[in-house]
């Protein structure tokens, strides 16, 4: 059913909860997990405007600690036996998400429903919300 999973995360509470859901879609078919991180653009927009270091060093420095941060994501989901592609983008984030979901030809998103900037999401609507309202396959949100 859902082969191919997309599974953004933000490494809140809410996104680790949704990692435990991805692992036990194993026993339900499920071969691949493309786990996403995206960097938000807006701030690594305020941080290049007020940066001393080169920005371009700080786009490498925040893509490091992602990828870092996703490795023991990766591992576990490895150990479940999927096959894992792990991916860092910087982007609006729900576009970031939609695009991913796109190119990888994914067949559900498995997401968090808060991330770790509530106040944002209270004022603007939540990535999760706008993922949920345009995807193109199912998406199943965590709590």
């Amino acid at each position: 059913m859902f082969e191919k999973i997309l599974y953004p995360t933000d490494f809140s509470d809410e996104a680790l909860k949704a990692m435990d859901f991805v692992a036990s879609l194993k026993d339900a078919g499920a071969k691949d997990v493309v786990v996403l991180h995206v960097i938000e653009k807006g701030s690594f927009d305020a941080i290049a405007r007020y940066a001393i270091k080169d920005i371009v060093e700080i786009g490498k420095n925040l893509k490091k600690r992602a990828m870092k941060e996703m490795r023991p994501i990766e591992d576990t989901l490895k150990t479940k036996g999927f096959k894992v592609k792990v991916i860092v983008v910087t982007a609006v984030p729900y576009m970031g998400i939609l695009d991913i979901e796109k190119k990888e030809k994914v067949s559900a998103i498995v997401m968090g429903s808060r991330g770790k900037t509530n106040i944002t999401e209270i004022l603007l609507g939540s990535v999760s919300e706008k993922v949920v309202r345009r995807a193109k396959v199912p998406v199943l949100v965590f709590r």
